[in-house]
């Protein structure tokens, strides 16, 4: 089956090459038994190419179950993959089939595996290498014949390095790794999915479809889209109920697109940190290194605040600020009464001196990044209620690193 075909069968919309890229790999492992990593961004569609595989493959006539790691309690997990027997733990009022006794001959597709917890990992590596697994409150080892595709948002083999992966599963399950490009990496494509998700939406809430301008367009393929394909075809939806006109031009698609500018940016600097691009795909973004760039940012404006805070005690108190750039030490406009200096006589990179008539004061900016960590960790719990899942989301972490931070930091919830 060639590539159109695929996209056809699939709803596959876009012709950029690295997204052709992943589909090849995909059609060429599907007709293997070898384990798969797909990785990517959320909402690039990774399940879609487990489907393709399992499809593609001598299984296909057989069980396909997705299981969703990070939405399964850690103290469940092992009941719902490997089963249990009656009376195993509380609540066992009867044996129960795990996942990989229901779907054997099938396939399995495991997202979110990085979510997975270490004591699970060590069953999981077992079925990948023996095909055995016991069921939780049993002795008996059972054989099973499932095929196992995994994906993550996550840098698995940072995880390994941290200790929160096991790092021969990791090597076990990147048996062929499928990258699936961020939409951000496929810009040419994003004319093409809006149109396509804007027709759908037409015709299912019988009205007409929007059209876009050219400088509506260009907005659209400008735009860091976060969320990717699932954001674009929520914009898509917004926009063919919510606007009256359905001829969109720049002002109206800016008043559907989020204000995430700054966001946009934290995210560019690691790709621009390792040769890349704002385009590039760079390492993944969402562990701890995310709070410190956003840090970075704010220590900027906390800076400027600071040397405008010390200008404006000055101007009361009769200092004369001396500019430390200056090549003849020339001082700096006395703040008289009713006088000010533009915020643009100072170098906003130096230190500040401030001259009296019988002592210099050095004014240091200390900044202590790991208090502003502290305090953006705390003030996410209090903002989500304890919520840890929420305030993750929030700091751009996952929910395992700011378990770590939690305690790192004994932070009071």
């Amino acid at each position: 089956m060639d590539i159109q075909s695929i996209k056809n069968r699939f709803g596959i919309i876009g012709n950029s090459p690295s997204l052709n890229h992943a589909l090849n790999t995909a059609v060429q492992v599907a007709n293997t038994d070898l384990s798969v990593l797909i990785v990517g961004e959320s909402g690039v569609g990774k399940e879609v190419f487990s489907m393709i595989i399992h499809a593609l493959s001598p299984r296909k006539h057989n069980p396909f179950i997705a299981v969703n790691c990070g939405a399964i309690p850690e103290g469940t997990i092992d009941s719902e993959l490997f089963g249990h027997e009656k009376g195993s733990f509380t609540g066992a009022v009867d044996s129960r089939k795990g996942y990989f006794e229901t779907v054997n001959g099938g396939t399995i597709f495991l997202d979110e595996i990085g979510e997975m917890p270490l004591g699970t990992q060590a069953r999981l590596l077992r079925v990948l290498e023996t095909g055995e697994f016991i069921r939780v409150g049993s002795s008996k080892v059972q054989k099973t014949d499932v095929r196992v595709i995994a994906a993550t948002n996550r840098d698995l083999l940072e995880y390994t390095q941290s200790g929160d992966f096991r790092q021969d599963l990791y090597y076990r399950l990147s048996t062929v790794p499928i990258r699936v490009p961020s939409l951000r990496d496929r810009k040419e494509d994003v004319p093409l999915l809006f149109r396509k998700f804007a027709a759908d939406f037409a015709e299912r809430y019988k009205t007409q479809s929007v059209q876009l301008d050219a400088a509506a367009q260009q907005m659209l393929v400008n735009y860091y889209w976060p969320g990717n394909v699932r954001e674009l075809k929520n914009i898509a939806e917004q926009i063919s109920v919510l606007s009256t006109d359905k001829a969109i031009n720049a002002e109206v698609m800016q008043r559907f697109l989020p204000q995430r500018e700054t966001s946009r940016s934290l995210a560019v600097i690691p790709s621009l940190l390792q040769g890349g691009g704002p385009s590039g795909s760079g390492a993944d973004f969402n562990t701890e290194r995310d709070i410190l760039y956003k840090l970075f940012f704010d220590l900027k404006k906390d800076m400027n605040d600071l040397k405008q805070m010390i200008f404006d005690v000055a101007h009361h108190q009769g200092y004369t600020p001396v500019d430390p750039s200056s090549n003849n030490g020339a001082l700096m406009p006395v703040f008289n009464d009713g006088e000010h200096v533009p915020s643009t006589s100072y170098n906003q990179g130096a230190p500040i001196l401030l001259e009296s008539n019988d002592h210099h004061e050095d004014v240091e900016e200390t900044l202590l990044l790991a208090d502003r960590e502290k305090e953006f960790i705390t003030k996410a719990l209090k903002k989500h209620k304890s919520r840890r899942r929420d305030a993750a989301a929030e700091l751009g972490i996952s929910e395992r690193t700011l378990y770590r931070k939690i305690k790192e930091y004994d932070i009071e919830e």
